[in-house]
């Protein structure tokens, strides 16, 4: 069943080893976090260091694997129509907008919305990993100095996953402006059986 996340918020699911997860952009230029967790050990996850290590790149599409923690693969990329992801940035949280934006009161972030959508999987905050942030465009020059820049992404464009075990995750529609290209937007996703 096709879901949407309504902007600024998310979403979890439950992945059957061999299902795929399709991930859609249904307006152009929105970011959406993804994390997943073994279904049964929830302290294996995705790792982005295991994953850009074991594909030996930093930007990773059709093709790819995301790994565990433990050196498992979880998903495979098998299909990218954009093919600008990122692995690189944290999801933004509520001190990622006190400390980049100066925004001091409470705003919506990845952090918040992948640890509410999580709670129905008992898993806590702080085990929460680093996300594949999916349609994300994240630049660096010679020097490292890394910039966000917006998302590639055109409306329509979709990522399809699928699972190498029995997963877990959430999904967010990113509230970082920064990386969305100055607004919010739904993010829609839905668990297949096959293509």
């Amino acid at each position: 069943m096709l879901k949407t996340i309504p902007k600024q918020s998310g979403d979890s699911f439950t992945l059957k080893k061999g299902q795929y997860l399709k991930v859609i952009d249904i307006k152009g230029e929105q970011v959406s976090d993804l994390v997943v967790f073994d279904a049964e050990n929830h302290h294996e996850k995705l790792s982005a260091g295991k994953s850009m290590d074991f594909e030996e790149s930093i930007l990773l599409t059709t093709g790819n694997y995301l790994w565990s923690n433990l050196g498992n693969r979880l998903l495979k990329i098998i299909e990218d129509t954009n093919g600008r992801n990122d692995f690189l940035l944290a999801p933004c949280s509520q001190e990622t907008f006190e400390i980049m934006y100066g925004i001091k009161d409470f705003h919506p972030s990845c952090f918040n919305n992948l640890q509410n959508a999580l709670k129905r999987f008992d898993i806590p905050h702080y085990d929460i990993p680093t996300a594949f942030n999916v349609f994300m465009n994240v630049q660096f020059d010679q020097n490292g100095k890394i910039s966000v820049l917006p998302p590639t992404s055109k409306a329509g464009d979709y990522v399809i996953f699928q699972a190498e075990r029995d997963l877990v995750g959430a999904l967010t529609a990113c509230s970082a402006s920064d990386s969305n290209g100055g607004s919010f937007k739904p993010i829609q996703f839905e668990v297949l059986d096959s293509l």
